[in-house]
């Protein structure tokens, strides 16, 4: 049987390749996180690494406190952030922070993104909020995210004059969402420069997000008894 915590290693350190196939990180910026499941322990990347140097064994095995369990680098500078959310949202299972173009450009400019596409309905199900300055180093950022996501539909926050963070039931899904968060923002940027954006009726903004989390895709089968 595979180690968990080795599996998420591996896991974790393909996801970075993901940020950058994406053009969401340039040069050691961006991290993603994963909680380990059933335990208060999450792998995260080491700070100052490379993205070409980045492999399963150089990520960091730290507790919720951010303190380094695992792993001869010191972890990314956002752990504090990562783990701050991970104590106070335990559905999160996963948390990815970019500084991807368009998204910064809305967060410079403390913009949320509206809610003018179905496909941000179906990922967002709302605007992507903008989540208040914080400078890094303790767990201000943390504190911000959680303020801002607890009890909102989108898990994409732009933290203020900063960058992207988000959040999902995994470390695949928080890159998911940071994906299509940059996406979105790109889109809903070159529509303003054509015009003001059309709004999406709440109802239908509702009806969409609904569809998308529990219609779309490959249900699992119901088993039936014969």
């Amino acid at each position: 049987m595979t180690d968990p915590i080795e599996l998420l290693r591996r896991q974790v350190s393909d996801l970075h390749q993901e940020l950058v196939r994406y053009q969401l990180v340039v040069w050691t910026a961006g991290n993603v996180s994963a909680r380990v499941p059933g335990e208060d322990l999450m792998v995260i990347k080491p700070s100052g690494v490379s993205y070409d140097e980045l492999t399963p064994e150089n990520m960091i095995l730290c507790d919720l406190d951010g303190k380094v369990i695992e792993g001869e680098h010191s972890p990314s500078s956002d752990t504090a952030a990562h783990a701050y959310v991970y104590r106070n949202m335990p559905e999160v299972g996963g948390v990815v922070h970019t500084h991807s173009t368009y998204a910064c450009a809305w967060a410079a400019r403390g913009e949320a993104v509206p809610c003018v596409l179905t496909a941000m309905a179906d990922e967002f199900g709302a605007e992507i909020p903008i989540g208040p300055f914080a400078l890094i180093g303790d767990d201000s950022i943390g504190r911000g995210i959680v303020d801002t996501l607890r009890g909102h539909r989108s898990p994409a926050v732009l933290m203020k004059s900063h960058g992207v963070f988000t959040i999902g039931k995994d470390a695949k899904a928080a890159v998911k969402a940071a994906v299509m968060c940059e996406d979105v923002a790109r889109t809903v940027h070159i529509s303003r420069q054509l015009g003001e954006p059309l709004p999406i009726a709440q109802s239908d903004i509702d009806s969409l997000n609904f569809r998308y989390q529990n219609v779309y895709g490959q249900q699992p089968v119901k088993e039936t008894n014969s």
